[in-house]
């Protein structure tokens, strides 16, 4: 008997309004504080470039950015667990560089949890450098935990793909 080999189609598109209960499942799987799928709607509704990854119709990805003033600022890039590693979130960070840079901003910012040792890893790959600390800025299971604020400049950087 022979094997059929099985075809899964990935995409990237920008996120509906229809993908925010999808996209809050994943959100609350991922992260011990999550946004709530009210935050989701708010991006949306502000504008924001928010993107996500499907597998087989499956999303399993997904970011948001603000831009204005000639900066980025990305607020939020998310794969769902047992996705990780498959380069679900460097198509995305590609995609929101583009992006942010065809939007005539200079520099893109971020911040991270200094524990996010894979998220770091990515975004230090990527060529952002730290610029600074905000104290105190994630909830944290025993208080709070410090974000690390990450940029690029998106004039002179060529990222990653």
């Amino acid at each position: 008997m022979s094997a059929l080999a099985r075809t899964v189609t990935v995409s990237l598109r920008p996120m509906e309004r229809g993908d925010v209960a999808a996209v809050g499942a994943i959100e609350q799987e991922a992260y011990a504080f999550p946004w709530s799928k009210g935050i989701f709607g708010d991006c949306l509704r502000a504008g924001h470039s928010a993107w996500v990854v499907e597998e087989g119709g499956v999303i399993q990805a997904y970011s948001v950015m603000a831009v204005a003033a000639g900066e980025a600022h990305l607020l939020n890039l998310c794969v769902r667990p047992r996705c990780h590693g498959r380069g679900f979130g460097r198509v995305l960070l590609s995609q929101l560089l583009d992006l942010a840079r065809a939007r005539g901003a200079a520099t893109m910012f971020l911040e991270v949890r200094p524990s996010n040792a894979r998220a770091l890893g990515l975004y230090r790959k990527a060529g952002f450098a730290e610029v600074g600390t905000r104290p105190g800025y994630y909830p944290a299971h025993d208080g709070k935990e410090d974000a690390l604020i990450l940029a690029m400049d998106l004039s002179t950087a060529k990222h990653n793909r």
